[in-house]
């Protein structure tokens, strides 16, 4: 596998020293069949804030999400006519924190939905849980210690 390289192209006028980098992570997309149950679920059950809505000039309807305290989003994605989405066993993940999972746990059951693995205690003595998200994409729910 090769080393990803950039041509360098002196521009005139123009010395750059140190690194060049990127600012802070805007969003991250999620792409689903069912746009709806999914927006639903990050909102009414992990209680997520829709903040925008709207159809990208190819067609792909976008819903962006944010939850409390913080400043990057999730892109919900569904693009009609393409091939429908199967997410990969432990591909990736969210993680968000929560005050207490017992009490997130009983608003699960209240939503009949329970975690799909844990809690556990790492080794660091962090608590965290699993909760399938629909389409498979795993949502990490991480105690506050």
């Amino acid at each position: 596998m090769g080393v990803f390289q950039i041509p360098w192209r002196p521009v005139a006028g123009l010395l750059t020293l140190g690194m060049v980098k990127v600012g802070r992570l805007l969003h991250t997309r999620f792409r689903v069949n069912d746009l709806e149950r999914t927006v639903r679920f990050y909102t009414e059950i992990l209680g997520l804030e829709e903040v925008r809505r709207h159809r990208s000039p190819r067609g792909s309807e976008l819903v962006f999400l944010k939850s409390k305290g913080s400043l990057e989003e999730i892109e919900i994605c569904h693009f009609p006519g393409s091939p429908p989405v199967q997410v990969q066993p432990d591909l990736t993940h969210l993680a968000f924190e929560v005050d207490s999972l017992d009490q997130f746990a009983v608003h699960l059951a209240g939503h009949g939905i329970s975690f799909s693995d844990g809690p556990v205690t790492s080794s660091t003595g962090t608590v965290f849980a699993f909760v399938d998200a629909p389409e498979g994409y795993e949502v990490e729910l991480i105690q506050k210690r």
